[in-house]
């Protein structure tokens, strides 16, 4: 060996401990796994290598001190070990997105190191305790802990002595009382407060004023009252302001000093009076929504100098007058404009059509009339329309300019088109992607249009509330995706058709995943995001529907409601509704329908409402499983039932009868059952004493 040998090796092995991380961040993070029920296979991945620094989610500096901890998103559970805070170089920890329960630790948001702490999206609980006013974090310039479960207060004293901080998210918590202003005057350059579904309450603080750097103020869904103050318009670095779902008052005086605005939600308040024409001055400004207030007026003109809005929502407001004032063509980004539920008359504007990214458009309850114009052709990025409820004409041109817009997945255009005819004939073309069309409460008169019978991606068919005549045609069950369809309330005719007992999404069941741009609304207690949330359904009450309900119904496994009320058909009640092992709703009254109540429909565990009322059902009425829970209402209007629920005794030499054939039923069937083991017993016997002889 060489005179330098030793030497050599003695510097390689204190260069192998400069190559690693220490011996005491190894066990601090050590004692974070212990700490989980649940590590997400961390632990057996850390054990591949002494050095915690090439751990997964490991980071380490040069100098080998741990400086990220970023676990987000592994299905960890258990408690957050206050061990972390013994990382005295750890800057960046993110356990995001997990399943963590228990509290924070204090070591967390006392550490002298922690730039960023995010712990969102996990099950943590309970008060925040209060840092001592002595400690000092210079640090920490992100605090993210929303959608947790903490509650109480938040405390003073973290506002006071975080002094660095940036942005505090606490966003979808428990928390009470006023919204805190203290980090105004202790952190120079805080920016972005997220205060969104918690409990707070009170005012909105002048003092927020003070935040002169602030560009991101969100509190929305609160209990905050009271008006905008003065001194928030002061804030000419705010971006984002965001308070919807409160209970605000006042008008909108002011805003427009807000000149780099780029979100504008006030959504869901109390709010009062005209958009002043000062709104035009926000030029950055791209979503504005003030949807669900008391807003009135017509909007302005200036609002078009708003030449970057993607999306203006001013549903449910008191908006009235005519929209051409508004020029949308100088809005080339609009891709979301909603004024459901206002007083809005005269005609759609023309400059509407040369929005040509809009994406979502609904005037629906309104008051505009007229033709649609050809020229909404040009929107062709155009997925969802709604026109419900207004006072349009000519539904056949309708139906011909809209099959221009070749990505339209929704059309509500019902209340519309009074007491015209259905176009029937095949003159109707294009929506290949159409899968939600509703064109009900219309008197409409005419048949099933064939039409229909393209739309090869039809999810839900709505014709409800009109009066269209003649049968189901046998094409409805090559529309393989229907899964809702809802003719009641019109003059169909003729037998239940075999083929509606193929629908192939009525028989697996099989859930569409698709979205719409826009909330669909059905009522006020009901709106829906997604098809999926619609059930799957047959409605085909109030028509003319004769012959017997076919068998081949129990087919239909997937099926959640069948309504066949108030028609003319006759028979028995089949037994195989009782596979319909899914069915909630289920309405057979006012027919002509014959025999007893199957028992077997008391296995359908389901079924929240039930009705059989005004038949000519007999026999008793079955009083196992879910039949039990129904009130008489679903029973009565049939003389010839019986039982305790319609206090009517089961007292006739018929009623005893079918009463005896059962019992006598259930003896054979005992009889049998008894004959047959007995039997197998005996073989069984001799087959063993044979088998001694024979073996």
């Amino acid at each position: 060996m060489p005179p330098f040998g030793p030497a050599l090796l003695i510097l390689l092995y204190f260069s192998s401990f400069a190559t690693s991380c220490t011996e005491q961040e190894r066990s601090s993070l050590l004692q974070f796994i212990t700490g989980l029920s649940y590590d997400g296979g961390l632990s057996s991945s850390w054990e591949n290598t002494v050095d915690c620094c090439r751990w997964e989610g490991i980071t380490c500096s040069s100098d080998m001190a741990v400086t990220d901890v970023l676990l987000a998103s592994r299905r960890l559970q258990g408690q957050i070990s206050a061990s972390l805070g013994n990382l005295t170089g750890l800057r960046r920890l993110n356990l995001s997105h997990n399943f963590l329960s228990g509290s924070l630790p204090l070591e967390l948001m006392s550490s002298g190191s922690i730039v960023v702490l995010d712990v969102s999206f996990n099950q943590l609980n309970g008060d925040l305790q209060e840092l001592h006013s002595s400690v000092l974090v210079q640090s920490l310039q992100v605090l993210n802990i929303s959608s947790n479960m903490f509650t109480g207060q938040f405390p003073s004293t973290t506002w006071e002595v975080t002094k660095s901080l940036v942005v505090l998210n606490i966003s979808n918590n428990s928390f009470t009382g006023q919204i805190p202003t203290e980090i105004c005057f202790s952190a120079p350059s805080f920016a972005v407060l997220e205060l969104s579904y918690n409990q707070f309450s009170g005012s909105i603080p002048p003092e927020l004023g003070n935040c002169s750097m602030l560009t991101s103020l969100k509190a929305g869904h609160n209990n905050i009252s009271g008006t905008l103050p003065d001194e928030l318009f002061n804030i000419s670095s705010l971006e984002h302001l965001s308070l919807h779902d409160n209970q605000l008052e006042g008008s909108l005086s002011g805003i427009n000093r807000l000149t780099d605005l780029v979100t504008l939600d006030l959504g869901g308040n109390c709010l009062r009076g005209k958009i002043p024409d000062t709104i035009g001055k926000l030029k950055r400004l791209e979503v504005l929504r003030l949807n669900h207030n008391s807003l009135s007026g017509e909007l302005p003109s200036t609002l078009s100098n708003c030449t970057n809005l993607i999306t203006i929502d001013l549903r449910s407001n008191n908006f009235n007058g005519e929209l051409t004032k508004v020029n949308f063509s100088n809005l080339p980004g609009l891709k979301y404009l909603d004024l459901f539920v206002n007083n809005f008359n005269g005609s759609i504007p023309e400059s509407i059509y040369s929005c040509t990214n809009l994406a979502a458009l609904r005037l629906a309850s309104n008051m505009f009339q007229g033709q649609l114009s050809e020229r909404i052709g040009n929107l062709k990025s155009l997925s969802f329309l709604s026109l419900f409820n207004n006072s349009l004409t000519n539904i056949t041109s309708t139906l011909q300019v809209l099959s221009s817009c070749r990505n339209l997945t929704a059309l509500l255009i019902g209340k519309n088109f009074l007491h015209e005819d259905m176009p029937e004939d095949d003159s109707i073309c294009g929506f290949e992607n159409l899968r939600l069309p509703v064109i009900n409460d219309c008197s409409l008169s005419g048949k099933m249009p064939l039409w229909v019978s393209k739309l090869m991606n039809l999810e839900l068919l709505a014709l409800h509330d009109n009066q269209l005549t003649g049968p189901i045609p046998g094409w409805i069950s090559t529309l393989k995706f229907l899964f809702q369809l809802d003719i009641s309330n019109n003059s169909f005719s003729g037998e239940i058709p075999i083929e509606i007992t193929k629908m192939p999404m009525l028989i697996k069941d099989i859930i569409s995943p698709n979205a719409f741009d826009l909330l669909v609304y059905v009522n006020e207690a009901h709106q829906y995001r997604m098809l999926r949330s619609f059930r799957k359904a047959l409605e085909l009450g109030v028509n003319n529907f004769t012959g017997v309900i076919p068998k081949e119904i129990g087919q239909l496994k997937a099926l959640l409601l069948l309504n066949l009320t108030s028609n003319k058909l006759t028979g028995p009640i089949p037994q195989s509704i009782s596979r319909l092992t899914n069915l909630e709703e289920l309405d057979l009254s006012g027919n002509h329908l014959t025999g007893p109540i199957p028992r077997e429909l008391g296995d359908l565990h389901f079924l929240s409402q039930f009705n059989v009322s005004n038949n000519d059902l007999e026999g008793p009425v079955p009083i196992n499983g879910q039949l039990s829970t129904f009130p008489s209402s679903s029973f009565g209007g049939n003389p010839k039932l019986c039982g305790p629920v319609l206090a009517r005794q089961c007292g006739s030499a018929e009623e005893k009868l079918s009463m005896e054939k059962t019992d006598k039923n259930v003896e054979k069937i005992i009889f049998v059952v008894a004959f047959s083991t007995f039997l197998g017993v005996g073989v069984l016997y001799d087959q063993i004493v044979l088998s001694r002889y024979f073996g």
